[in-house]
């Protein structure tokens, strides 16, 4: 009966990993759900006016938070973060920024992430895939 239950055990762990590798999937679209995490990986860069910092071999982590409408984009190699922005979605996996006094480009999706974003005389700039 212990040999069952062991036995048993190992399955029920089997299944539960094979179903949390399946859950976490590439193809979902940002725009499409309430929460979003994400990697991104590619070319990247960061000017504040009086230095820059750039890699082809970048990563942004990205995250949808609060009401499903806020980012955070977290940059590799010492580029400093943007959180807190806010988009709304327009049309089919279109996102707008809302409220923006910055000049902006953002796009993301389930594959890739294209992103010019200028504020208080500092800019990011990414263009990476997932």
């Amino acid at each position: 009966m212990k040999n069952a239950i062991k036995i048993l055990g190992v399955f029920m762990l089997f299944m539960f990993t094979a179903i949390s590798f399946t859950s976490c999937s590439n193809d979902d679209d940002p725009a499409d759900n309430d929460f979003f995490a994400g990697t991104y990986k590619g070319s990247i860069s960061y000017n504040d006016g009086s230095t820059t910092n750039s890699t082809d071999n970048g990563e942004v982590f990205v995250t949808k938070i609060a009401s499903g409408t806020k980012y955070n984009f977290r940059f590799s190699n010492g580029i400093p973060d943007l959180n807190g922005l806010e988009f709304e979605k327009q049309g089919d996996n279109s996102l707008v920024m809302v409220g923006s006094t910055a000049l902006v480009y953002v796009r993301i999706d389930n594959n890739e992430l294209k992103m010019f974003y200028t504020a208080d005389g500092k800019t990011w700039t990414a263009n990476a895939a997932r």
